[in-house]
């Protein structure tokens, strides 16, 4: 899967939260200061030529919708981060987060427990 750059990240999840939208409603849900509409609408075609957006026509105008679910992006960027920054290694992504963070031994009960909870 093809790596997103910061904007088109950016533009994906506001995809994502709207499920369908022409280029004028995404404007309207990114932050100050706005992109002008020819940045946006050529970053949608980007991601359109990248395979994670698709469209359907609606009068003059397109529809964009996200091709690719949040959670797929989101699976294998942190797969991405894991083989490029930590060998591959889940635990030295974990064991790196919790020194850099300092996550004390309660947080670290917590998140465990949410995870033996997911996985039954």
């Amino acid at each position: 899967m093809k790596q997103l750059t910061k904007a088109e990240e950016e533009i994906m999840h506001v995809l994502w939260q709207l499920e369908k939208a022409n280029v004028k409603e995404v404007i309207n849900e990114l932050p100050e200061p706005k992109p002008a509409y020819n940045t946006v609408s050529t970053i949608i075609r980007i991601l359109e030529n990248k395979g994670f957006v698709d469209y359907e026509k609606q009068g003059k105008g397109h529809i964009y919708f996200p091709l690719l679910k949040k959670q797929e992006y989101s699976n294998q960027s942190i797969n991405n981060l894991v083989d490029n920054y930590f060998q591959g290694s889940f635990k030295s992504m974990v064991s790196f987060f919790v020194k850099k963070n300092d996550v004390d031994l309660k947080d670290m009960e917590t998140i465990l427990k949410d995870i033996n909870k997911t996985n039954q």
